[in-house]
């Protein structure tokens, strides 16, 4: 059938929806929001295309045109559009009363018109504003939408005419072409792109983004907002963008200069303020160049009369605050404040009652990087020539108190916290002691006969084998992991209690218990033994040699005995829980996309990553979940030394590019 539709003139109050129109029964077609752009186009271009209309009692029902016809109702309705009224006519095609084939019309009206292409549409955008002098404020009137959603379409359609016919010719991907966006030097597009082309290898919009970065730093970047203003100053040369955030800092070699020249001045004030023997800058920390530097920690020391009554005012004052993040209804930014203040007053106890000692000072020294978008301290570091060698110990300084420092990046913990977690690793033993009942017996009964019939000095202070229940205080008890409180649980009930009778005398308990198997009586000595575990961290070979090697047989992995959660997490700073995160587990994206986060979501982030690894994790990432842990609380120089190094994704020749 061929028909041809009289032209006709409509007022905007006269039309009516057509019960044929394909889209009658999607009534969210029409919402304000679906029309917005369309809207705007209209009030300032006009209707650019007539309605197809039927008349139908009286009134003209729009068959094809329903979004149009909306959109003109909105602007009747808006009292800030000039020019539309009820009244107002508008140019319509009339189809005939009789036309039997209404539905057909209006499903091809909708199905016959192919979408516009999206380079066609980034193209059409820049003409707007290089051809008709239109500006991004006048096109997003033109359209109903913002200024930003303009410029990035402006910013799609000047990239270099080259790349922008390779996507046509699909060549490269959209995708790939959008990548070339980045940089707004339309000479340096090109450059890379026949760069990465030469080879005629497939393009991809990874790899551009990649070797754009070489060509210069975004301003939005970290380090961009970092340095701009130095940079500018000297005079350092800018790309300018459509969108200002993306703008180029062209000279990434003055860009590195300016972040080393202010990491080197963070680290000299940091260095001058504790008194290290000298200071340095990185741009990014590489843990395997500093593997064969030292670190010296701060040891306990006795606070003066005025430093002890801040110490208990402080403790007076964590106290209160806890009580006050426990309550449920806190709202997030109130509940960061209280963690930040306790934070602060940790670090205010922990300088009060640590110093390092002369000695360290003198051969130590600071290292400032950048990490997660901010200057990183790494304190007390010992370069190689400087580190006191000594073959029984693994390069590393001790601290006053005899234990073997860990080896846990800069992140220092306050001494309240080492306190719990020496006293969670004590539960842990006790819980792999009565899991290892004949071992225990064995060191038991060393232990005894040891001390009786040797020289008078006791082989080892680890465990109280007197008959005296070891007491543990932890700040937080009742909100740590259970998980070796179960297990002693559950060995105690396995225990044969019959010989432990109160009704009986002291000898007939003991006749009882001497009638017991070797089983049941190894059972027992390794749970007692184990209820005498005392606060610890990893033991030192050469101070405890006995204690150090069986902890190596009977507990090489805490992990199977405890698993970090909340309760330590929430202990932890922010940026402990992102470079834990970035650094040891190796989930780099991660951390990144969590630094704008509140410390409440990283840490319940933290809490259901340890509590079951995420499906997506690769092996090297769920191997570091799964053997992680404070390092000092591992057994020394087993399990989570010997964690693989997590693979990182290829990066550019120059680490400087990462930057951009």
């Amino acid at each position: 059938m061929t028909a041809s539709f009289k032209p006709v003139s409509v007022a905007i109050g006269d039309l009516t929806a057509h019960p044929a129109n394909v889209r009658s029964n999607s009534p969210e077609t029409y919402d304000p929001e679906n029309i917005a752009h369309l809207k705007a186009s209209i009030a300032v271009l006009g209707l650019l295309q007539p309605l197809l209309v039927q008349k139908i009692d009286g009134k003209y029902a729009v068959l094809a045109g329903g979004r149009r016809h909306a959109a003109l109702k909105e602007l009747v309705a808006d009292k800030s559009e000039k020019g539309f009224t009820a009244k107002t006519k508008i140019d319509c095609r009339l189809v005939p009363e009789d036309c039997d084939v209404t539905t057909a019309l209006s499903l091809a009206e909708n199905i016959t018109q192919a979408p516009m292409n999206a380079i066609d549409e980034f193209e059409a955008f820049a003409r707007m504003m290089e051809v008709d002098g239109q500006t991004p404020e006048t096109i997003a009137k033109t359209f109903g939408t913002t200024v930003a959603a303009v410029k990035g379409r402006l910013r799609y359609g000047l990239i270099h005419p080259d790349i922008r016919a390779a996507a046509r010719a699909k060549t490269i991907t959209l995708d790939t072409m959008k990548a070339f966006a980045d940089h707004p030097s339309q000479e340096v597009q090109k450059e890379v792109y026949e760069a990465l082309t030469k080879e005629d290898s497939y393009l991809q919009a990874y790899s551009v983004r990649q070797a754009l970065k070489s060509r210069g730093v975004q301003v939005s970047d970290d380090i961009g907002a970092f340095v701009r203003e130095d940079y500018e100053a000297r005079g350092g040369a800018i790309a300018a963008d459509l969108l200002e955030e993306h703008s180029v800092l062209e000279d990434a070699a003055l860009v590195e200069t300016i972040l080393l020249e202010k990491l080197g001045a963070a680290a000299e004030e940091a260095r001058a303020r504790l008194g290290f023997a000298w200071a340095d800058a990185m741009v990014r920390y590489d843990y395997a160049t500093m593997a064969d530097y030292g670190r010296v920690y701060p040891g306990p020391i006795e606070p003066g009369e005025a430093a002890q009554k801040r110490v208990e005012e402080i403790t007076a004052e964590l106290e209160q605050l806890q009580l006050e993040m426990e309550d449920e209804g806190l709202e997030d930014d109130a509940y960061n404040e209280l963690y930040d203040r306790v934070d602060d007053l940790e670090e205010e106890a922990r300088d009060l009652q640590e110093a390092y000692s002369a000695e360290d000072l003198a051969r130590a020294g600071v290292i400032a990087s950048w990490s997660n978008g901010e200057v990183t301290l790494h304190v007390g570091l010992v370069r190689p020539q400087d580190n006191v060698k000594d073959e029984c110990i693994r390069g590393a300084s001790t601290n006053p108190a005899g234990e073997e420092a860990p080896d846990a990046g800069e992140i220092t913990y306050p001494a309240s916290l080492a306190e719990d977690l020496k006293t969670e690793r004590a539960m842990a033993l006790g819980a792999a002691m009565a899991l290892h009942p004949e071992a225990t017996l064995d060191l038991t009964l060393f232990k005894l006969v040891s001390d009786v019939l040797g020289t008078g000095m006791s082989i080892t202070q680890a465990v109280k084998i007197d008959a005296r229940k070891e007491y543990r205080s932890h700040a937080k008890m009742d909100e740590i992991d259970g998980t070796s409180l179960e297990q002693v649980g559950a060995a105690h009930d396995a225990l044969d209690l019959s010989w432990l009778d109160d009704a009986r005398s002291p000898a007939d308990q003991f006749a009882a218990f001497r009638a017991l198997n070797a089983c049941e009586k190894a059972k027992l000595v390794a749970y007692a033994t184990a209820s005498t575990t005392q606060s610890c961290f990893a033991r030192d070979r050469q101070r405890d040699s006995l204690m150090h090697d069986f902890e190596v047989e009977i507990m090489p992995d805490i992990r199977a005995h405890w698993t970090p959660n909340v309760a330590l997490f929430n202990r932890f700073k922010k940026a402990w829980l992102l470079k834990i995160l970035g650094e040891d587990l190796g989930l780099a994206q991660e951390a990144v996309t969590l630094a704008s986060s509140s410390k409440k979501e990283i840490v319940a982030f933290c809490d259901k990553l340890f509590a079951e690894p995420f499906a997506t994790l690769t092996d090297a990432q769920r191997a570091a979940v799964a053997a992680w842990c404070p390092p000092m609380m591992q057994t020394a120089g087993v399990a989570f030394d010997e964690v693989a190094p997590i693979a990182e994704s290829p990066e550019p020749d120059s680490e400087f590019a990462q930057a951009a």
